[in-house]
């Protein structure tokens, strides 16, 4: 691009010169890019619905106690109809709706059909939620909604380094007791193993038809201020049943009307929410860095390409909100010199611009030496 503060201009070419054009030019050129990042979010959200977006049904796995979602009436088994009369088709699919509910301290109205088929509206007050529970886990910690999540097997699904695995314990066993007692289900167990820190524990399992007594002693491990026991297994989870399953799709002009509404609604969650971490009500750690970003690539990936499309759709609404911020150095900066300009009439002077620059350079190192290291404190932690 030309422009005369970047380096000489022949004279021939000054007129086209970027620093010499009309300011709203210069607006243009800026917000371009951002208006791209949009685009790009609508057209990819509009398109993964209308091929179809795999999911699960919104039938409601289990209510939190005492939370707001069960002084509503909400009950395990109920399936979600609607949220603020907006369908709802699968369980992720509003959940950016609340987002942004509970950062403006809303009230939403979930309408929900239960075991017998009769359809009820509850009121949930979501003003009543710590802004510090605002974060990827609200539907969950701060609603009390946990969705339908396949049981637990009592077979191994996974194990690292450990107790159990200098012990003998391979993936694919099947667990039948501990210390003589029947398995009921693999939360009894690990209570069982927590409750058991470097105590020797006796495990009856099932390996190729054969059965095999093992004896694990759990490692000691730091938990909440209390020591727990550990033997680092993990459980295999049943298949989802087909009847769970769902797949979302939207006719052209819906999925366009829904396109509109998820980018809006995403660019005001974030704002709101950067709003809230300059008030100090937010935490910090929702801020990602590269690494937790490729992280989540390659599991919505490994998941589906509708999964992988609506992430980059997520990551594309990021980008063109955050460069859009006043920060100088982003194009948000470069709009607000511009937007000065046109009012004031004459351009910044120089000074005023570096010095800018320099501050925009210095919050933006910041952010990514914070960025950095949440993503080391999710990957130790």
């Amino acid at each position: 691009m030309l422009d005369e503060r970047e380096g000489e201009v022949p004279r021939a070419q000054r007129d086209r010169a970027f620093n010499r054009q009309p300011v709203s030019k210069r607006i243009a050129v800026v917000v371009a890019g951002p208006l791209f990042n949009f685009l790009f979010a609508l057209v990819a959200f509009w398109a993964v619905y209308l091929v179809g977006v795999d999911g699960l049904r919104p039938v409601i796995g289990r209510v939190l106690d005492g939370s707001i979602a069960e002084q509503a009436g909400l009950k395990a088994g109920d399936e979600l109809v609607a949220i603020d009369g907006m369908r709802v088709q699968s369980w992720d699919q509003r959940r950016i709706y609340l987002f942004e509910r509970a950062l403006a301290r809303k009230a939403v109205t979930i309408e929900a059909r239960d075991g017998t088929g009769a359809t009820r509206a509850h009121r949930l007050d979501l003003s009543t939620i710590p802004v510090a529970q605002i974060n990827s886990s609200l539907v969950e910690r701060g609603i009390g909604l946990v969705g339908y999540f396949p049981p637990y097997l009592p077979i191994v699904g996974a194990l690292q380094d450990g107790p159990a695995k200098r012990a003998g314990m391979q993936v694919g066993d099947r667990l039948l007791r501990i210390e003589g007692e029947p398995i009921g289900s693999w939360e009894s167990l690990a209570r069982r193993i927590n409750d058991h820190p470097g105590e020797p524990l006796r495990f009856t399992l099932e390996r190729d038809g054969q059965r095999l007594d093992l004896t694990v002693t759990p490692d000691p491990v730091e938990h909440n201020g209390r020591k727990i026991g550990r033997i680092f297994i993990y459980p295999k989870f049943a298949e989802i049943p087909p009847e769970m399953r769902v797949k979302v799709r939207l006719g052209p002009l819906e999925a366009a009307g829904e396109g509109l509404r998820h980018v809006w609604t995403s660019s005001r969650v974030i704002l709101e929410m950067l709003y809230e971490m300059l008030r100090l009500e937010a935490s910090t750690s929702n801020i990602s860095g590269p690494i937790t970003i490729a992280q989540y690539a390659g599991y919505s990936a490994r998941i589906g390409v509708d999964q992988f499309m609506l992430f980059l759709v997520a990551i594309s609404i990021s980008l063109g909100v955050l460069n859009l911020l006043p920060i100088p150095v982003l194009d948000g900066g470069h709009l607000l010199y511009y937007v000065l300009e046109g009012v004031k009439g004459s351009p910044l002077s120089e000074r005023t611009m570096v010095v800018g620059q320099q501050l925009g350079i210095a919050l933006l190192m910041a952010l990514m030496v914070l960025a950095f290291y949440n993503d080391i404190v999710r990957l130790l932690g």
